[in-house]
């Protein structure tokens, strides 16, 4: 019996019984041996007690090998590993819970779940074990500055297109919005940020990566660019420096690390949760995204340090649409017409300039402009041919061959032209 009470006595309970077997044999009296164990003379007196009618057993706590109160029936348990197995499939112990919860009112702690899942060896997505990075304090007010990205990844597992996930994340609060577009470029990025204008504001600054449509990296300064003594920037940073947002360029993902570990762990949940919703497309998944990200925003997102909002209210909703447009200068021809991708449009307004702006905004629209005017255009369908030139008629080339009398038949001209001859042959 000492051998198994040692077994299933802890540390902290042997050394209580070798107090309290000092007490017991009046080596030390109780007062003594309640400040050797920090409790109080009356919790001293019980443990004499229970040790002297129990044994060294009566040391333990009483609960020790008893069942719990609060202990999760195995009817129940077997129901959700069933359940994880195969309704949430790979689902993690935390999301998991939340919809056994949700849908099965089945209240399980993560932790319980996570025990089960090693117990029963469920498979699910464990985090990575990530490098030690310096960690960057959040920002204090919310819209001082939002993280932007895009995700490419096969967000609908099959069931449809593999897309892109435009994604941005409040620095000092964590809100996410995002949306889905066929591919990451400079009209999707327009797009979406002008959807995030409308609903939360214009932020401060934006913090991006230096892919393609954000930063030019190879372009060379134009003339004006040169005089100006400005560096050339992608539509995307003009668009932002119309609206008075100033964009920050990471030096690397790490440095962006809120909205890459948001992408990482969308990958996880959203892909889950539009499986569940039988989400197929883009069109569906912005639909899903709408009523989505509400309700995540409310369980994650947390309280900006400071109560400000630097997020600016839009005073002309209908500039955002000219603001943020891809803006190509085209040359005007003497005949009122312009080239823009390889199609031929004809401006029908009388304007004495050299140059009209080509507008293609977000919806798909082009839109011709000269400073503050609007211009009307057509587009050429049938575009004129050029003739052509016919080939002037020549006349054969007849040999020409001297006469016997002429100069050239001379003996100094016949013996030069067999010398040449010879030369040839040898």
């Amino acid at each position: 019996m000492a051998e198994q009470d040692r077994i299933i006595m802890n540390q902290k309970e042997s050394n209580r019984l070798h107090v309290i077997r000092q007490a017991l044999d009046r080596s030390i009296t109780q007062e003594q041996a309640a400040l050797m164990v920090g409790v109080t003379e009356r919790q001293v007196r019980r443990m004499v007690k229970r040790v002297r009618r129990e044994g060294n057993e009566g040391i333990c706590h009483q609960s020790r090998g008893k069942r719990s109160n609060n202990v999760i029936l195995e009817k129940i348990k077997d129901k959700a590993i069933d359940l994880c197995r195969t309704r949430y499939v790979e689902f993690g112990p935390t999301h998991a819970g939340e919809k056994l919860l949700q849908y099965h009112q089945i209240e399980v702690s993560t932790e319980t779940l996570r025990g089960w899942f090693n117990q029963e060896e469920v498979s699910y997505r464990k985090r990575k074990k990530r490098p030690h990075r310096q960690w960057r304090p959040r920002k204090e007010y919310r819209g001082e500055m939002i993280q932007m990205d895009g995700s490419h990844h096969d967000w609908f597992e099959g069931r449809g297109p593999v897309c892109v996930l435009m994604g941005y994340v409040d620095d000092a609060t964590g809100e996410v919005y995002a949306r889905f577009y066929e591919y990451e470029g400079t009209l999707p990025a327009m797009d979406s940020f002008k959807r995030y204008i409308k609903r939360y504001g214009i932020p401060k600054s934006v913090y991006l990566d230096r892919h393609s449509t954000y930063k030019v990296t190879a372009k060379k300064q134009t003339l004006e660019e040169q005089l100006a003594d400005i560096q050339p920037m992608s539509h995307f940073e003009k668009s932002l420096a119309e609206l008075d947002v100033v964009v920050i360029h990471a030096g690397s993902p790490q440095a962006k690390g809120r909205i890459e570990r948001q992408f990482g762990t969308f990958q996880d949940r959203v892909v889950k949760e539009m499986r569940l919703a039988g989400v197929t497309n883009i069109a569906e998944g912005n639909v899903f995204l709408d009523t989505y990200l509400p309700e995540y925003n409310r369980m994650f997102a947390r309280k900006a340090a400071q109560k400000a909002n630097f997020h600016r209210p839009v005073v002309n909703k209908r500039a955002l649409d000219r603001i943020l447009a891809i803006k190509t200068p085209h040359a005007l021809r003497n005949d009122f017409t312009i080239t823009h991708n390889r199609k031929l449009y004809q401006v029908d307004d009388t304007i004495r300039t050299k140059k009209v702006t080509v507008e293609e905004r977000t919806d798909g629209t082009l839109h011709l402009r000269h400073n503050d005017q609007h211009l009307r255009y057509h587009e050429i369908d049938i575009r004129p041919v050029r003739k052509e030139e016919t080939a002037k008629k020549t006349r054969p080339r007849v040999e020409w061959k001297p006469k016997a009398d002429h100069p050239w038949q001379s003996p100094a001209k016949a013996m030069l032209k067999a010398r040449r001859e010879l030369q040839a042959t040898t």
